[in-house]
Formats: C-alpha cells, structure tokens, sequence
C-alpha cells in the first residue's frame, strides 16, 4: 500500500521532512570511533586481564575483538549500503521478521540499550565532576542530569551542532589516547612483580570477551546515520572499515603498554587502570590528565548514543501510528526532535531510578548485555533472510566469502548472548524482563494499527 498524500498540516509539522545527507565521511567515522571509545577502555582492561591469565591471551582477546568487529563490519556494510534508512537495525529487522521484531527492537533500544547506556556515561561523569567540585550529597546524579539535559539540547538544537561537537571530542579523545601510548613506548618499562594476575579460578575467554567486545560495542550504531550520509552506498563500506581499523589498532596499542609497564599482575589487579598508569609515570599530574581523558570520552560517548539512539525511535513513529509523534523530522534542525526529548526524558528517570542504588559498572553491562547480543544475532539472520527476499536488488557491497562470513559473525554473536547469560546475574534478568514488559504495549500498538486503518489514518 503506498503512502497518502502527505497533508499541510503534516508538511508544516515536519512529519513530511526526512533525513538529508548531510554528514560526510570524516564526520560518520568520528562519530563511531567516539561512539566505540567511551570509558570502557579505562575500565575493562583490568577486567580482560584478570579472566585472561597472560599477557599474550589478553592481547590476543583484543585483537579477536577486532577481527570479529571486522567480520561484523563486513556483514553491516552490505545492509546499510544496500538499505540505508535512518532506522537503521530497526529497519533490516522490520524488512525480514515483521513489524513486531522491529517493535520489540526499538523498544528494548528506547528502554535498555541506548537510554541505560546515556545514563551510564553521564553518572561517571558526575563522579569524576564531583571530585573537583561537589554539588551536595546527590552530585553525581545532579551532574548526570545536567549532562543528558546538556546533550539532548544540542542535539535539538540541530545535528551541525552535533557533529561539531562530535568532531571535536573524537580529536581530543584521539590526541590523548596517542599520547599515553607514546609516553607508555617511551618509558622503560616498570621493574614491578610480573607474577601471575590474581584470578580466582581458571580464566574463562567467555568472561574476557564480553568485556572486549563491550569496549569495541557501537560500530554498528553508522546503520543510524547511513541516511545522512553523502553518497552512503559507496561511502558506508569506508566508514565501518576506516572506523573499526583505527579503533584496533588503539585498543591493542594501549593494552599492550598498560602491561608493559604495569605488568599483566598489575594490570589485573587494578581498580583504575589508566590512572595507576600514569600515575606511575608522571606523579598525580598524570592521574588527572587521565580523569579528564576519562570525562572527554564518557561525553563523546554520550553525545554519539544521544545522536543514533533517537533514530531508531523516529523510525518506530514512522510506521506505528499509536507513536506517529517520535516520527517528526524537523527540517530546520536536522533532527528527529521529539524522539531526542523522550530518549533524554528516559535517561532521567534512570537517573533518579539510579540514585543511591546504582551497583555500578558490571551491573550495567550484565543489564544490557543479553538484549543487545540478541537483536545482534537476529541482525546476522536478517542478512540470509533479506538475500532470499530480495534476490534481485541491486547490492553496492557484498559480504565476501558468503555465506562463511555472516555464519562466523551469527556464532560469535549466539555465543556472546550464551556467554551474557552464563556468566552475569541479576542484571541480566531485569535486561530481559524490561524487554518481555514490551510485549504488552505490541499487541495495543498493533490494536491502534487496526483501529487507524478502518478510520483511514495515516499508516
């Protein structure tokens, strides 16, 4: 069925306007390499040392999350060069499953992935602000708030602004990152105790990989811009590659001096890793030129989930009419405007939900982690699924070595959500139930579908 004649009314509302291309390829990658290196990376190396045992399985386990980050990306670049649609996965999975896939996707999106993920960032923010300047008893979450808030209004304000930002914080992130592998080359290494790191029973590369790949999590948020991108079918491949490349090769470079000098005992064994580094090599100067580093990133990270977390819920307004107002593109802005006001609205009732019962990092990554893994998965699928349906439409890019390469990606990606589930614990069963909550709302979303084609509304 094809679409009504778009109305006045609906033209000036901005329900007509669409995404333009408006971002350009240096602009999509910044975007990703901020999305990918948040915070993680001062936290999880500790975390992959001591479930890896040596200093060679820990490297190894890094250079495998970016192989199986590549493999990923390869699959990635045939959808998003083939569809490129603002929904992003929302839309490869409402093509190849149905409407209510899709649902269920945007919801756990609005509601785990993306939102828990903005408020993450914006609570260690605030704990790292609150050492310099404290706001009361409730800092943190007052901090927090101010941030989501900060970043919602930006990215109202219009996606140039966005991207300027976006852009700026990826260069600084860089710049630092390189900095401290440098001075980490630079020095010779530490004469600390290089014994075994203290694990409490036999690594487990399950465990190790959930925090690697948690780190290089977000590559796949360049489906959400493949929209607005200038010539995205010839560019995306570029981006996903360019992106993940230059990501590797910083993750391994910075692991590699963290135990060169801390020693993967050392590394193991410590709660701030990044600090402790550079503590030892530039005194408490070093330990806040790190904090710093730590603030940039979490609010790179958090402006870039901010810019591709609310698409996904413009593409849900777009074909659910019981939402028709998160699928509003405002012309003048650039921007799905009220999807940016309700996902910044969700982040703060985390936040007051957060307050003075966050249980802190892990516990966010066992909430998060099962969901994310499988809708990853059901991605993989929809490559097989979208092939079969659309034998016949043109493909700019497709994934080498089929059907090896989406095989390999749809096992790491069913062991992954194997591995979330094993080795995590309550987080992991509220992750889940807050997606289950959604069927609910479905079949009413599907009731009002029903309800709006027999009076002959919009689709």
């Amino acid at each position: 069925m094809g679409r009504k004649t778009v109305s006045r009314k609906e033209a000036v509302s901005g329900r007509a306007a669409m995404p333009r291309p408006t971002l350009s390829t240096t602009d999509a990658v910044s975007m990703i390499i901020g999305m990918v290196i948040g915070a993680g990376i001062f936290k999880t190396p500790s975390l992959v040392a001591l479930n890896s045992g040596s200093e060679g399985a820990a490297l190894t386990a890094w250079l495998l999350g970016g192989v199986l980050s590549f493999i990923g990306a390869l699959c990635y670049a045939e959808l998003t060069s083939t569809y490129p649609h603002a929904g992003g996965d929302y839309y490869y999975l409402r093509r190849a499953f149905g409407n209510s896939t899709a649902f269920l996707f945007a919801w756990a999106r609005i509601m785990v992935i993306q939102t828990g993920s903005i408020a993450l960032v914006a609570f260690l923010i605030g704990d790292y602000a609150s050492g310099v300047a404290r706001l009361g008893p409730y800092s943190s979450s007052v901090y927090a708030a101010l941030i989501i808030a900060g970043l919602t209004a930006l990215n109202v304000a219009g996606i140039q602004q966005g991207k300027r930002v976006q852009n700026v914080l990826t260069a600084a992130i860089m710049g630092g990152l390189v900095s401290v592998v440098a001075l980490g080359l630079a020095t010779a290494p530490a004469a600390l105790p290089r014994g075994a790191p203290p694990v409490e029973s036999s690594p487990v590369l399950g465990k190790a990989m959930i925090f690697v790949l948690l780190t290089y999590g977000g590559w796949n948020e360049a489906a959400y811009l493949s929209s607005e991108l200038r010539g995205a079918k010839r560019t995306m491949v570029r981006v996903l590659f360019y992106g993940i490349g230059i990501i590797t090769v910083l993750y391994v470079g910075i692991n590699f001096i963290f135990m060169r000098v801390l020693g993967v005992a050392g590394t193991a064994a410590s709660e701030t890793v990044a600090a402790d580094f550079m503590r030892y090599l530039a005194g408490e100067s070093g330990a806040h030129f790190i904090s710093l580093l730590v603030i940039v990133a979490a609010l790179s990270t958090g402006n870039a989930a901010t810019i591709t977390g609310a698409r996904s819920a413009y593409a849900l307004g777009r074909d659910f009419s019981l939402f028709r107002f998160l699928g509003q593109w405002h012309e003048r802005s650039g921007t799905p405007a009220n999807a940016l006001l309700l996902q910044g609205a969700i982040a703060l009732a985390l936040v007051l939900m957060g307050t003075g019962t966050r249980s802190g990092f892990t516990t966010m990554v066992e909430y998060t982690a099962p969901v994310f893994w499988f809708f990853f998965l059901l991605v993989g699928i929809a490559l097989f699924v979208l092939r079969r349906k659309d034998p016949a439409l043109a493909r700019p890019f497709r994934v080498p070595l089929y059907p090896l390469t989406p095989i390999i990606f749809c096992a790491f990606c069913a062991y992954m959500l194997r591995a979330s589930l094993a080795y995590t614990g309550i987080g992991a069963l509220a992750g889940v139930a807050v997606l289950v909550s959604g069927l609910p709302l479905l079949l009413v979303a599907r009731s009002h579908e029903k309800t709006s084609d027999r009076k002959g509304g919009p689709e």
